[in-house]
């Protein structure tokens, strides 16, 4: 998966170049902030809890007057994970943050956005990760929109091993070895908006829903394939000119 999740890259940077240069030789926007999202514990946890969440969305493919083709960066960050944090991971090895980076293609047709995603990690995982989704933006107000998605979380072996997987030093009585293959382990449908309370200023929320699939899904470290959070903060619009 990791030599397809490359070539893609390299075509599509190739095939973009253009579409590229032209977005970025007039401007570029994006929402930027902090928020406090409460989600499971760890991937996989029955557990919610409360974690910063960092916003960074790309502000032009939301509110983009014109259909058609459009790529763009793709960054996610992926929290610590402490064996001591928790008695369900007791015996486990700790995770350090991850970030991942990489490209995000799009199709937009009217309101409706497709897209693909592809990023590669460092720090707590090397492996390689992306979605396959859609979404539909509604906007509700001059200042209030919308928007509702279903996506497909795809992750190689390297990704999927390191938060779903059990080695020979972490094995227990009733936590046996396990190593899950990559695919698609999580589906997920989504509700955000974002309110713009003073110019360029606003409160963003985000209501998601994911299930893990899969030999993830079946993995021991797995107390239930339901994984709901709740995200909510402020972000300011950043724009750059080129």
């Amino acid at each position: 998966m990791t030599r397809i999740a490359a070539l893609a890259l390299v075509a599509a940077t190739a095939l973009s170049q253009p579409a590229l240069a032209q977005s970025l030789g007039r401007e570029l926007s994006f929402d930027a902030g902090l928020g406090v999202k409460y989600s499971p514990e760890f991937m996989g946890s029955d557990n919610l809890d409360a974690s910063p969440w960092l916003i960074l969305r790309n502000a032009d493919a939301d509110r983009g007057k014109d259909d058609g083709f459009s790529i763009l960066p793709s960054l996610n960050y992926v929290g610590k994970r402490d064996a001591g944090d928790s008695e369900d991971l007791r015996g486990m090895e700790d995770i350090s943050r991850a970030g991942e980076i990489g490209v995000k293609l799009s199709w937009r047709v009217g309101d409706l956005t497709s897209y693909g995603a592809v990023r590669k990690g460092f720090g707590g995982h090397h492996g390689v990760v992306g979605e396959l989704g859609a979404k539909y933006r509604f906007e509700a107000s001059d200042k209030l929109t919308l928007w509702t998605g279903a996506e497909l979380g795809l992750g190689d072996q390297d990704f999927t091993g390191t938060y779903f997987g059990v080695g020979e030093g972490e094995a227990l009585a009733d936590r046996p070895e396990y190593n899950p293959d990559g695919g698609a382990y999580i589906a997920r449908i989504s509700v955000e908006a974002r309110y713009e309370f003073m110019p360029d200023t606003a409160l963003m929320g985000r209501l998601t829903y994911g299930r893990l699939l899969g030999d993830v899904g079946d993995s021991p470290l797995v107390e239930t394939r339901s994984q709901p959070s709740i995200s909510i903060g402020v972000a300011r619009r950043l724009n750059f000119r080129f």
